[in-house]
């Protein structure tokens, strides 16, 4: 039986530093996130203590595959809702907390909008006049640099990993119909013309089907093994190709139906339909650059699909599955019918008219903006006003932003948003991190995804192991908690 797809977003959010030209990206991004903990009570550190990005899942590493570096010098705090919140590659980095169900995500993902947003805040009042720190939720400089959009998802460690290459390939090449961030032009020569628009940010820079890279030869399908959970019962899927969306109805699909796929592989239930792609890479350009949803991608087999019509595919098993099988892997069954009625409803959509979804999707929304603006002052494809239009929709100033005045479809308001930048998810270990950080900051030294470590004046540092990602909920440790006035108390009773 599948297990729950608990599941967590790391997103770097891009860095302009205006009227600061001796200011770099790795400085103005230490200078965002230290202005934002500096308000907070206490720093407390991230522990790197059980980092292993070098980890392969297919037990060993390709002939010049490099794992990603590991800047333990940079900038690394945690939480008080168990996020963490870090410099990663000269970009501010929010890590979302674990979650348990795609909409709680969803809430932790707008959450780290607003975390940046304070940041930008808080470190532009101790800029200069004329100096600002911008930030923008996209995948792209428009320089031919990208960064990335990672989710992560909790995988039984039993199902072979040939089993996950093959069945969720064909979903995360043509799942870019919903959750594509859309894009002007291109910046990697695909040798067939540059496109006006494109469905996604991050198709361009995708090079192999399968790897450890993330920041060169990016492949579709991640095999870093880093688990952060007991690694005889778990993996961690690391998915790089998705693009950072705003459109919270985009996210919650993006997430929602990947852990519902990822179910179905774990329970074996697309054996009896090869959807294999015949060539991954190019048909993940090709999706990205198919605005009308009729460009074909070819199976193994010689078929010939849309990316709608193999969505459908995905879709009409995924019916069948949870009625035979059940819905535990999406937490109940409210979630898995929503997750599925709404997959359902924007396949129907961009079937039909994808213009019907432009309160729902970012590829949609933004092609609507670009082209009513070229049409009104009659540009070419190539003018750079619409390359700015672009990058305005992303832009996190809640002034300046296109996105926010676009009324996109809602699933959260912005009150949980604003409990979720303090509080953590009940329903994960999240919940025992941001707890003990909040009651007990000064005593603990660091913690990370599977530990938090304490001080509390003996002569050696107290480690509490956190390693099943669904203990240490609100239902585990409330009671725990109560009572508690101190981190001694706290560690007598995990004790007994």
């Amino acid at each position: 039986m599948a297990i729950t797809k608990v599941c967590g977003i790391e997103t770097e959010y891009g860095v302009l530093v205006d009227g600061a030209a001796d200011i770099c990206p790795t400085t103005a991004s230490s200078l965002l996130i230290n202005a934002y903990v500096a308000q907070l009570d206490r720093k407390v550190g991230w522990d790197f203590e059980d980092e292993s990005p070098g980890r392969d899942a297919r037990g060993y590493a390709r002939e010049g595959s490099m794992a990603p570096e590991i800047e333990t010098h940079l900038v690394n705090a945690v939480l008080t809702n168990g996020a963490r919140y870090y410099v990663d590659h000269a970009h501010p980095e929010y890590s979302t907390p674990e979650c348990s169900n795609p909409l709680e995500l969803v809430v932790h993902d707008r959450a780290g909008e607003l975390v940046l947003m304070r940041s930008m805040e808080a470190a532009n009042r101790l800029l200069p006049v004329g100096e600002e720190i911008v930030i923008y939720k996209n995948n792209s400089d428009g320089k031919g640099n990208s960064y990335g959009c990672h989710e992560n998802y909790l995988v039984d460690r039993a199902v072979p990993f040939a089993r996950i290459i093959h069945a969720l390939t064909p979903h995360l090449v043509t799942r870019q119909v919903y959750t594509g961030a859309g894009k002007i032009g291109e910046e990697v020569p695909s040798g067939s013309g540059a496109p006006a628009f494109q469905l996604s940010q991050r198709a361009d820079f995708f090079e192999e089907e399968v790897g450890l890279e993330t920041t060169l030869k990016r492949p579709i399908i991640n095999t870093r093994d880093e688990p952060h959970a007991d690694p005889r019962k778990y993996r961690r899927l690391h998915v790089i190709v998705g693009d950072a969306n705003l459109a919270e109805m985009a996210t919650f699909l993006k997430v929602g139906v990947t852990a519902l796929v990822l179910a179905m592989i774990e329970d074996d239930f697309l054996a009896n339909r090869d959807l294999r792609l015949a060539a991954p890479i190019a048909a993940l350009r090709s999706v990205s650059r198919d605005t009308t949803m009729r460009a074909t991608v070819e199976l193994v087999s010689g078929e010939r699909l849309t990316a709608v019509e193999l969505q459908w595919e995905l879709h009409e098993r995924a019916r069948k599955y949870t009625a035979e099988r059940g819905v535990e892997a999406l937490g109940d069954e409210d979630m898995a019918r929503c997750v599925l009625d709404r997959w359902e409803a924007v396949l129907d959509g961009l079937e039909s008219d994808p213009q019907s979804l432009a309160n729902q999707l970012d590829w949609v929304a933004k092609l609507r903006l670009v082209e009513a603006y070229r049409e009104r002052h009659g540009l070419d494809g190539d003018d750079p006003r619409l390359a700015a239009l672009d990058l305005q929709y992303h832009d996190l100033r809640p002034a300046k932003s296109l996105f926010a005045r676009l009324g996109m479809e809602r699933l959260t308001d912005d009150e949980e948003v604003a409990r979720a930048t303090t509080e953590p998810p009940a329903t994960t270990r999240a919940y025992f991190r941001g707890r003990c950080l909040q009651h007990f900051s000064s005593a603990i030294v660091a913690a990370n995804w599977d530990s938090v470590v304490f001080d509390i004046g003996e002569d050696s540092l107290r480690r509490v192991p956190m390693m099943e990602p669904l203990k240490g909920t609100a239902l585990h440790v409330d009671t725990l908690f109560a009572g508690c006035d101190t981190p001694a108390e706290l560690l007598r009773r995990l004790g007994s």
